[in-house]
């Protein structure tokens, strides 16, 4: 029988939490080795509550953990780029939540590193790992709506109130946020191409980071993406896929989707049993992306063919252009 692949948690937060528990609904191929945060305080907490065993003194310690086969990443978003470059730097494989750095230049430092180091390196877009997202692919594989020509996706949700997501110097931002999935769902769509322009505006607050964006990305042979990310106003919709002989809607959560509506009707998918309680919804789908890692790691693999380091790069740019022609820039900018 395969061994377990063993994880290392850095930092303790919500979405770490979520993971870890969602690793629990498959714990013959999961296990959790050791944790790190800031405050080795709320490690010590996180570990007792998570059946942990070993609390790290430090991210370092934990990066150079013999024990630990990956590290997952799930600090805020100015954190990842040092800690996921500490993490390669002693030759582990990473797994860091989504976005993987603050800008383009972060990204390409820390893949050109992971190809130097040898090591697997992922950005944790879980969507692309829920079996809707399988189907989907095979629907546009067998052009079920003829050729795409138009791609619509907005995420719409309340984000204004909180600290992480409204402050400058926290990283924050719809397009950081949520518009990652907007993006990567565009990008999904038309095969990973990158875009031939991007026309983007948007409202920023009074730290200087969006609170709304309006994206059009044109992509080659006539065909389009409409973005838009909203953090004032919740609206439940849906991603819709416009082909020239039908439509494909991947309903509201289309980032972490149970339903998929194409022309033969609605194709409903379950989520893994778990008896854990978790913060976001559906985050026991984040099993789907640890299982993809621990095959891209039993089979040998530096990245995901599910989401590639290049895709990664492609997304990056196009989320880049829109926040700053909206006016974002961060001090990871000028460097």
């Amino acid at each position: 029988m395969d061994k377990p692949t063993r994880w290392g948690i850095l930092s303790c937060g919500k979405i770490s939490q979520d993971f870890v528990s969602a690793l629990c609904s498959a714990p013959k191929e999961h296990v959790v080795i050791a944790v790190a945060a800031r405050d080795v305080n709320t490690a010590n907490e996180f570990a007792k509550n998570h059946n942990v065993h070993h609390v790290s003194s430090s991210y370092e310690e934990l990066t150079k953990d013999p024990e630990v086969d990956i590290v997952y990443v799930g600090a805020i978003n100015p954190e990842h780029f040092r800690l996921v470059k500490l993490a390669i730097s002693n030759g582990k494989n990473v797994l860091c939540e989504k976005p993987i750095g603050i800008n383009v230049k972060e990204i390409s430092e820390l893949i050109k590193l992971a190809k130097e180091k040898g090591v697997f390196l992922m950005e944790g877009i879980w969507s692309r790992f829920f079996p809707v997202y399988s189907r989907l692919r095979e629907e546009l594989q067998k052009g079920s709506i003829g050729e795409v020509v138009q791609v619509i996706v907005p995420f719409c949700t309340m984000l204004s109130h909180k600290e992480r997501c409204s402050l400058k110097h926290l990283g924050g931002g719809t397009v950081l946020d949520v518009g990652i999935y907007n993006c990567q769902f565009a990008s999904f769509v038309f095969g990973g191409e990158k875009p031939i322009k991007i026309i983007a505006g948007g409202h920023l607050n009074s730290d200087g980071i969006d609170e709304s964006t309006s994206a059009t990305v044109l992509y080659s042979g006539g065909k389009t993406a409409t973005l838009i990310t909203l953090g004032k106003a919740k609206y439940e919709a849906d991603a819709v896929i416009i082909g020239t002989t039908g439509v494909i809607k991947v309903p509201f959560r289309f980032w972490c989707p149970t339903q998929l509506i194409t022309p033969n009707g609605v194709e409903n998918f379950d989520l893994p049993l778990s008896n854990s309680t978790f913060n976001y919804a559906n985050s026991v789908g984040l099993l789907y992306e640890a299982q993809e890692v621990r095959r891209c790691l039993q089979n040998g693999l530096t990245e995901s063919p599910l989401m590639t380091l290049d895709e990664t790069l492609v997304i990056s740019e196009i989320m880049e252009s829109i926040r700053k022609q909206a006016g974002v820039t961060y001090p990871q900018d000028t460097v």
